[in-house]
């Protein structure tokens, strides 16, 4: 007899390709419309199926978690960030948990660019002129931006995002710098021509262009705070296409409107899609609406791995993109 399938709750709707195949695999319940589970649809999930496939905007918190029946074995987390899910706490209950690691990386790098040129050539600025139909033709001091070309990017975590940033900017002409948690090894330092500064404040206070790549961790929440963005340059820039939480966004904006930094590029915000007024209102900061995974092939590829984990989770080996405590 053929064995019983796996039961399977997905979250949130995804790629059609991705629905299809796990439809065709598992037991799957998947959304009728694309919005976030409520806590008592969460519960309903853990409670009846054997792998729950969450996202990002799901809370899978201790107290889930706790409400869990013995069938679930495996959250099989669509992305790469697992800072909504208590990781120790599913351990604990016997659940394991993966993630999709290194699908994004050129898509997030991509858009890291994205976000540097717009900030520094004032792109925005210039397509809202556009669009309000108030361009009145061109002009030698109209809307001056600045090259990137020889200007100083220091990277706030050097990973396969910092990594590949620090590629692309290096084909644009950027003098790459950066401050990691562990300095990167040297043969990895010298392809790409990168300095490591020890001392973040350091690098902060020296740089033109700051990039935040590094996770959202107890210890790097608000790393950039009020007083180390007060060490940046007048005529610097930063951006963010990592965790909102890494940046006090109320001393941000507070020092944006007082000259203090030239402008910001933001994908991903403190307090997720509450995003502050005091940014909205400021021309020279650039804000997506967490943008910088949303490739059509990316997602296709998230949703890939989360099927090798399942799958080889059903066969009854470690799942490849298991998450453990000690790697968070």
């Amino acid at each position: 007899m053929p064995r019983e399938r796996l039961s399977v709750v997905v979250t949130r709707r995804l790629p059609e390709a991705v629905e299809t195949r796990l439809s065709e695999l598992f037991d799957v319940r998947l959304r009728e419309d694309d919005t976030p589970m409520t806590r008592a649809e969460l519960v309903e999930a853990v409670r009846t199926a054997d792998i729950l496939v969450p996202t990002l905007t799901d809370s899978i918190d201790a107290g889930l978690i706790a409400q869990a029946g013995e069938r679930l074995k495996l959250i099989a987390n669509y992305g790469a960030g697992v800072d909504h899910i208590d990781v120790a706490t599913a351990r604990q209950r016997g659940v394991l948990v993966s993630n999709t690691p290194g699908v994004l990386t050129d898509d997030t790098a991509d858009m890291t660019m994205a976000l540097i040129l717009a900030v520094t050539r004032r792109i925005p600025e210039g397509l809202a002129l556009m669009q309000k139909g108030e361009w009145t033709g061109w002009a030698p001091t109209a809307l001056l931006g600045g090259r990137i070309s020889g200007r100083r990017l220091g990277i706030l975590g050097m990973g396969r995002i910092g990594q590949a940033v620090a590629r692309r900017a290096a084909a644009f002409g950027m003098q790459v710098h950066y401050h990691n948690r562990r300095r990167v090894r040297p043969e990895i330092e010298e392809a790409l021509e990168a300095t490591y500064w020890e001392s973040l404040d350091q690098m902060v206070a020296r740089m033109d262009v700051i990039s935040v790549n590094c996770p959202s961790t107890p210890s790097t929440f608000h790393l950039l705070n009020a007083r180390r963005l007060g060490l940046m340059k007048p005529s610097a820039v930063i951006v963010n296409t990592s965790r909102g939480e890494v940046i006090d966004e109320s001393a941000l904006a507070r020092l944006i409107r007082a000259g203090n930094i030239a402008g910001a590029g933001l994908d991903v915000y403190e307090r997720g899609s509450d995003v502050a007024a005091t940014l909205r209102d400021l021309s020279n900061v650039v804000l997506l609406p967490h943008m910088g995974s949303a490739t059509i092939e990316g997602r296709i590829e998230m949703g890939e791995k989360v099927i090798i984990n399942i799958k080889t989770f059903e066969d009854g080996h470690r799942p490849p993109d298991l998450v453990v405590p000690g790697m968070l």
